[in-house]
Parts: structure tokens; sequence; C-alpha cells
């Protein structure tokens, strides 16, 4: 039950109805239930779950994934809103906060392909689908030989395409297959050393309007402080970069056995014209202040290697 100074509420979560957005609010549905609460879902398709036949950079952006959602709260017909971590914007709109981060599940890639073990298997001229201008930029760094075509959907709307035969691989992030039992779809991880992943990835963020104390307080206990701490730092990056999770950037921190918190950062030049600008910083971090801090040096250095910000490169999906 909740405790004494958290009476039980009645909470609307505001959720897409994708299998894995689903899973993600039910997840919180089950947490809040066990600690007393009332818990419902409202299932809402997104524009970001609309369109399909072309970039979110041409339509809006990864918040097309949130805005509904947002809007949902402002109208009181949901109270909270469950999102994958590295789909929400890194600035929110006036009146709007991330009230928890959540422990984190593996923020790898994953290479998945009916045919292939792993990504140096593929044959010359072979085709891999996503949709992230990052994953583009750090498997172009991998194998410059390969076409890396789009790949827009859903989680199972993208295995059936690769299950049509329309690519030879396809690069999806290993969270979302593991939480909906896919794991055997797996073929490969690609560590951190590989393939860098985005900010936040793997990470549940709640958000809610910033006058519903009663809201943020009953999230409290869900709150994965490690977690919190390494994507503050990681969002960090990208909000000094000048630019959105949408940018070909990637950034993951790690917990170190020290107690430190190590920062890498990479970015790519979607015309292919630079090398990659990679970055890396390790401090003591205890504290918001310290993760916004360890991820504005690494921006610094990513700038000084040369990556540039939005007005220099066409922002796709991360």
């Amino acid at each position: 039950m909740t405790p004494a100074s958290t009476p039980p509420l009645t909470i609307t979560i505001a959720t897409r109805e994708s299998r894995l957005a689903l899973w993600q609010a039910e997840h919180v549905q089950a947490l809040l239930r066990g600690r007393g609460h009332a818990v419902d879902l409202l299932g809402m398709t997104t524009k970001g779950d609309q369109i399909l036949d072309r970039s979110l950079s041409k339509v809006g952006g990864k918040g097309l994934f949130v805005k509904e959602l947002e809007v949902a709260l402002e109208e009181g017909r949901a109270h909270i809103a469950v999102h994958s971590l590295k789909d929400v914007p890194m600035e929110l709109p006036d009146g709007f906060a991330l009230a928890c981060v959540m422990e984190r599940e593996d923020p790898r890639d994953a290479f998945v392909s009916p045919r292939y073990a792993r990504l140096a298997d593929l044959p010359q001229g072979a085709v891999v689908g996503t949709s992230s201008l990052r994953r583009q930029v750090l498997l172009k760094a991998l194998r410059p030989d390969l076409r890396i075509e789009p790949l827009r959907g859903n989680l199972d709307t993208r295995l059936r395409k690769l299950d049509e035969g329309q690519y030879d691989a396809i690069v999806l992030a290993a969270a979302g297959l593991k939480r909906l039992g896919l794991t055997d779809r797996i073929r490969a991880i690609f560590e951190p050393t590989e393939m860098l992943p985005a900010a936040g990835q793997g990470a549940l963020g709640i958000e809610v309007r910033t006058q519903r104390t009663d809201l943020i307080e009953a999230l409290a206990p869900l709150l994965h402080r490690p977690t919190a701490l390494a994507v503050t730092a990681e969002r960090a990056v990208s909000r000094a970069m000048g630019g959105s999770c949408s940018m070909p950037l990637a950034a993951h921190a790690q917990w170190q056995a020290d107690g430190s918190l190590r920062l890498d950062a990479a970015w790519g030049d979607p015309e292919g014209v630079s090398p990659l600008v990679n970055a890396s910083a390790i401090t003591a971090v205890t504290s918001a202040a310290d993760a916004e801090a360890l991820g504005a040096d690494v921006s610094r250095q990513l700038r000084a290697g040369g990556a540039q910000g939005p007005d220099h490169a066409a922002p796709a999906t991360a």
C-alpha cells in the first residue's frame, strides 16, 4: 500500500497504442496499483504513429510521439504519460515535467536478421533498415559498403518488413525486444564501443503537469536515481548541442566501479563527408547539476572536434 503521506490516487495513464507502448504503460500501472493507487489506461494514436511514409524530421520530429499525450494531460483526460525516454524532446513545454525516470533496461542496439548472425557477415551491398540518423552514421562508419534504407513503423511492423524480405537486416533497440519477449529475434548485440546508444535509450520517463505535486510524490518510489543521473548527463549533451533527440548524435553514460560516471558521445556527418567525432569524460556525479555539467563538458569536446548543431545537419530520428 502507499505510505501514509501519499494517499491512494485515481490515475489515468496516457499511452500510445503500439504493443511496446502498452507494455510500458501496463508495467507502470502494475507498479502503481501495487502501491494502492487506482490506475487505468487511455490509449491514443499519435501523429508519429500515423505518418509512416515520411521521415519524422520532415513532419515535426519525435515530439509527434508525445504531443497528443501532453494534450490529454493538459485537458485532464489523463494524469500521467509514460514515454520511451529517447522519444522525449530535450525541452518540455511550460507546465510539464519529467516526474520520474525508471530503472533502465538494456540500452544497447540489436542486430536482427533471418540469415546473418552479425553485421560483419552481411555481404557487400546488403540492405540494412533503420530510419535513425544516429544508427545510419554509425553503421556507415562500421560498414561503408552497406545500403542503409528507411524503416518506419512500430516494432512489430519493422519485424514484419524484415521477414517479408525487404531488408537483409535491421537494427532495433534491444530494450523493446526484451520487454516484449522477443529476445530470440536478436542475433547480436552491438556493444557501445561499436554503436553508441541514443540519449535515454532503454529508460522510461513519466511526464506530468508540474502543478500535480500529489502525482509527483506518488511517482517518487518508482524513480531510479542512478538511471536518472545517467540520462540527465546524456540528454544534456543533446541540449548543449542545440538540438533535440533527432540529431545524428549518440550519448551514453555508464557508472564505473569507483562510483564515477563515464559519458561517451559521438556525432556523425549525415552527408558522410567528415569522420565521426567522438568525445568522452568521466567524473564524480552526485546530483543533477553534476550530470548537466558532465554533459556540457562532453558537448564542448564534440564541437571542438568539428561536430555541428542542427543548423548544419538535417535532423532525423534518433
